[in-house]
C-alpha cells in the first residue's frame, strides 16, 4: 500500500469516525428536540381547547343533539377529543376531530398507545368534568425524523467526500518533496560522486536527506575501495599468471630438444611455484570476501592452542625456521571472543609475515598478556628490518608490500586487521627499541558463564 493511500485511509477513517460521532450526537439531540416540540404542541393544543370549552356557561351546552360526538375538521394534523366525565367511570365523548381514535380511556398526561393499526402519541388534560385529549400519529413523527436525517445527512456525506478529496490533494502536495527526492535519485547516474543538489523540502525531511547524502558518500568510498582492490588484485594475479605462462612455454621448448632435461625441470618447478602463489592469493581473497560478508559471532577459542596450531601450520612452508618461534605468557591465555578458524588465520598470517621478513637464525617471540580492560594482547615480535611510520600506517592496506623482493601477496595483514575490527579488536604495528617490528593484536576476552 502506498504512503499516500495509507495516509488517506488513516485520515479519512479518523474524519469519518469523528464526523459520524458528531452527526449521531446532533441527530439524537435534534430528534429529542423534535419530539419535545411535538409533545409541547399536543399540550398547547389541549390547553387551547380547554380555554375555549371553559367559555361555555354550562358544560352540557357542548353536547350534540345527536347520539354521536360532534365531528370537527382538523387542519394541523393533531387529533383532538372533548369528553364529559360523569362520575368516576362514565366518560362520554362530545366532540372529536375527523379520523381521531377513541381517546376517552387514555390516561391523563403523555402516553404512547396503539389504536387500530396505528401508534399514537397522546396527551390528556382534565379540568373538572371536562377532559381534553390530543394525539398525533407516530408514523407522522417518524416521517419528520426521516426528513430531518435526509436534510442533515446529505450535506454531511457531501462534506465528508469533499474533505476526503481535499485531504487527497493535500497529501499529494505534502508528499511532493519525497517525489522530487525519488526522481532526483532515479536520474542519478551510476558512479556519480557529486553531492546531492539542494532540494526544497520541509524540516522533517532534512534528516532523511542528510542520511541519504552520508549513504552516498559511504557507497562512493566503498566503490573506490573496491575499484582499487580490483585493480590491485588484477595486477597481483597477472604477474604470477604471466610467469606460469612463460615457464610453461619454456618447458614446451625444452621438451622438444634433447638434453634439456634440467631446463624442463626448472621451468616446471617455477611454474608450480607460480601456481602455488596464485592459489595463495586466491585463498586470501576468498578469506577477505568471507570476512566482509559474515557478521561477528559469539564463539570463544583458546589463543594458546591457536598459537601452537598456527606454528604447526607454517611448518611445511618454512621447515626448521618455525622452530625459532617461542611463546611467552601462557598463563594469561584467557579465551577470546573469536571463532577458532578466524583466530588461527590471524595468527598464521602474523607468524608467516614474521618468519618471511626476518633473517634466518633470528628469534621470533609471541607474548600473551591479559589487559585490565577485558582484552587479551597477542604480540608477535621479530628482529627483521621493520617499517617506518608511513609503512606501518599502510601495511594493513590490501596488496601493500614493504619489500617487493620478498615473496608475498600483501593480503595477510589486511586479513588480520579485518578479523580484529570484525570482533571489536585492533591490530597495531609498533616499532621496537631495537631492530624489528611488533605486531600487536588485541582481542576481547570471552565472558565466562557461571556453572549451572
Amino acid at each position: 500500500m502506498s504512503l499516500r493511500l495509507r495516509l488517506l485511509l488513516i485520515i479519512g477513517m479518523s474524519l469519518s469516525l469523528l464526523w459520524a460521532a458528531v452527526a449521531g450526537w446532533m441527530f439524537m439531540d435534534a430528534r429529542q428536540s423534535l419530539r419535545d416540540a411535538l409533545d409541547n404542541r399536543l399540550a398547547a393544543s389541549a390547553r387551547m381547547v380547554a380555554g375555549l370549552v371553559a367559555q361555555f356557561p354550562q358544560p352540557g351546552d357542548i353536547v350534540a343533539n345527536s347520539s354521536k360526538p360532534l365531528d370537527v375538521v382538523a387542519r394541523d394534523g393533531v387529533a383532538c377529543e372533548v369528553s364529559l366525565v360523569r362520575g368516576e367511570v362514565v366518560i362520554e365523548a362530545v366532540a372529536r376531530t375527523t379520523g381521531s381514535p377513541d381517546l376517552a380511556r387514555a390516561p391523563v398526561g403523555f402516553g404512547t398507545h396503539r389504536y387500530g393499526d396505528k401508534r399514537w402519541r397522546t396527551y390528556v388534560l382534565r379540568q373538572g368534568n371536562i377532559q381534553i385529549a390530543t394525539a398525533d400519529s407516530i408514523d407522522v413523527r417518524e416521517a419528520l425524523v426521516k426528513e430531518l436525517i435526509l436534510s442533515a445527512g446529505l450535506p454531511f456525506v457531501v462534506a465528508l467526500l469533499g474533505s476526503l478529496v481535499l485531504v487527497w490533494f493535500g497529501i499529494t502536495h505534502g508528499l511532493a518533496p519525497l517525489e522530487r527526492i525519488r526522481d532526483l535519485l532515479a536520474r542519478r547516474r551510476p558512479g556519480d560522486d557529486s553531492p546531492l543538489p539542494k532540494v526544497k523540502a520541509p524540516v522533517e525531511l532534512h534528516p532523511l536527506l542528510h542520511t541519504i547524502e552520508q549513504l552516498l558518500e559511504r557507497l562512493q568510498a566503498a566503490i573506490v575501495r573496491e575499484r582499487r582492490f580490483t585493480d590491485s588484485a588484477a595486477h597481483e594475479l597477472r604477474t604470477p599468471l604471466t610467469g606460469v605462462k612463460t615457464h610453461i612455454q619454456v618447458a614446451k621448448l625444452a621438451s622438444r630438444r634433447p638434453g634439456e632435461g634440467p631446463t624442463l625441470g626448472a621451468a616446471l618447478a617455477k611454474a608450480d611455484q607460480g601456481v602455488l602463489q596464485l592459489q595463495s592469493i586466491l585463498q586470501r581473497l576468498l578469506e577477505l570476501a568471507r570476512l566482509e560478508g559474515q557478521p561477528a559471532g559469539t564463539e570463544a577459542s583458546d589463543p594458546l592452542e591457536a598459537v601452537y596450531a598456527a606454528i604447526q601450520a607454517v611448518q611445511p612452508l618454512y621447515g626448521d625456521a618455525a622452530s625459532r618461534v617461542t611463546v611467552q605468557g601462557a598463563a594469561d591465555a584467557c579465551q577470546v571472543r573469536v571463532a577458532r578458524p578466524l583466530l588461527l588465520a590471524a595468527l598464521t598470517n602474523l607468524i608467516d609475515n614474521a618468519i618471511r621478513y626476518t633473517p634466518a637464525g633470528t628469534p621470533i617471540a609471541i607474548h600473551i598478556e591479559t589487559q585490565s580492560n577485558g582484552t587479551l594482547r597477542l604480540s608477535v615480535l621479530d628482529e627483521g628490518p621493520g617499517l617506518d611510520d608511513e609503512g606501518r600506517a599502510q601495511a594493513a592496506n590490501r596488496f601493500w608490500r614493504g619489500d617487493i623482493k620478498t615473496p608475498g601477496n600483501g593480503l595477510g595483514l589486511s586479513i588480520v586487521d579485518a578479523i580484529a575490527r570484525r570482533h571489536g579488536g585492533t591490530l597495531e604495528l609498533l616499532a621496537r627499541d631495537g631492530p624489528g617490528l611488533e605486531a600487536r593484536l588485541v582481542l576481547p576476552i570471552a565472558l565466562k558463564t557461571a556453572p549451572s
